[in-house]
């Protein structure tokens, strides 16, 4: 081990060398033209620097002139005029033997006494494995993301041919009870179909409600709506996004609804329109589907609820949002309103509505 630097007859000089030359963190001590006064035995170990050839010898001359590095230089020179500080001043240091080094430098101005000149004490860090650590690390993020959407587009692809299978089913029955049942089936797989193809797009892991909603419509208007000139199906929704478990809750609440709505709002084949709308402030949110048909049956409280209708209310449940139904003289709107100011029982469906989905 290098012996340390003798002992300055100043007293505050003669502290800050010892502390330097003893310290286990990579320490200089330059003068204000930048001369090396004092080197810490980390620092000489660990750039392999001879601890003997490295006092009185300018920073750039240090080594194989690594530390050559003209915007380091400008900076120290700042510093030592107290016009600037460095606090982490990253750098790559290309080392002869080691190949390209990153490093974290900081530098701070001494002023030992008033009849003393103005020292640098620089601290230098090596961080060249963490960097490439978070580099590895990144990169394995990269490789899960590619992966994880192409086993959504694949999931995806997935529910699409299950779909088709399921209304082809529907199409080939005789049984009409069998037949709704089916093409319910069908509707509910295509919702999470809608979902996956978004998250398979997704870059942030979060969910754009609009054209979810949008995309989920169309697939249900596809299958259920056969004269589109009668019954449209349009999204009113802002530019809202969430979590992907968010989303597809959310996704199969608008499912259930739209489809009660189309199988109760117009009988007798009456025309209208359904409306899927959502909009969040904060933490608070409201989805709603509004229709313009026949309005609440007069028999509700005597409905029995359907599997739909369970779905709707252990979701909202599971979102901790409430259930309003209102019936404005003309159709129905069928809310799920999130507040952490709102109660959040959920009262039954089936007994506020009387659809029973």
């Amino acid at each position: 081990m290098a012996a340390h630097p003798p002992l300055h007859p100043d007293g505050p000089l003669s502290l800050a060398l010892a502390v330097v030359g003893s310290s286990t963190v990579p320490l200089l001590m330059l003068d204000q033209s930048l001369k090396v006064i004092a080197a810490s035995t980390s620092f000489c170990r660990v750039f392999a620097i001879d601890p003997n050839r490295i006092v009185d010898r300018f920073l750039d001359e240090i080594g194989a002139g690594e530390w050559n590095e003209p915007q380091l230089r400008v900076l120290l020179d700042a510093t030592a005029s107290g016009d600037a500080d460095i606090d982490a001043y990253e750098m790559d240091m290309k080392d002869p033997r080691q190949g390209v080094r990153k490093l974290v430098i900081k530098a701070q101005r001494l002023v030992l006494a008033d009849d003393q000149p103005v020292r640098l004490l620089l601290t230098v860090e090596d961080v060249t494995a963490a960097r490439e650590g978070e580099k590895q690390k990144d990169d394995l993020l990269r490789e899960k993301a590619i992966l994880l959407q192409e086993l959504q587009h694949r999931a995806a692809n997935s529910l699409q041919i299950i779909a088709s299978v399921i209304l082809q089913s529907a199409r080939k029955t005789t049984s009409d009870e069998t037949r709704v049942q089916l093409t319910d089936a069908h509707s509910r797989v295509l919702s999470v179909a809608a979902l996956q193809q978004q998250l398979s797009t997704s870059r942030l892991g979060e969910v754009e409600l609009a054209p979810y909603f949008t995309q989920l419509c169309k697939s249900i208007a596809a299958s259920m709506i056969h004269d589109p000139t009668r019954l449209s199906l349009r999204v009113e929704a802002d530019d809202s996004a969430t979590s992907a478990d968010v989303s597809v809750s959310l996704g199969l609440i608008v499912t259930e609804l739209v489809i009660n709505a189309l199988k109760h709002a117009f009988p007798g084949g009456r025309s209208g329109t359904i409306v899927v709308g959502y909009s969040s402030h904060g933490r608070n949110w409201t989805l709603t589907v509004r229709d313009d048909g026949v309005g609440m049956p007069k028999d509700a409280a005597s409905t029995t609820p359907g599997l739909g209708t369970s779905i709707v209310e252990t979701l909202a449940k599971q979102l901790q949002a409430r259930i309003q139904v209102e019936s404005p003289g003309r159709g129905v709107v069928i809310s799920l309103i999130h507040s952490p100011l709102a109660a959040v029982e959920t009262p039954s469906l089936a007994a506020s509505s009387g659809a029973a989905a």
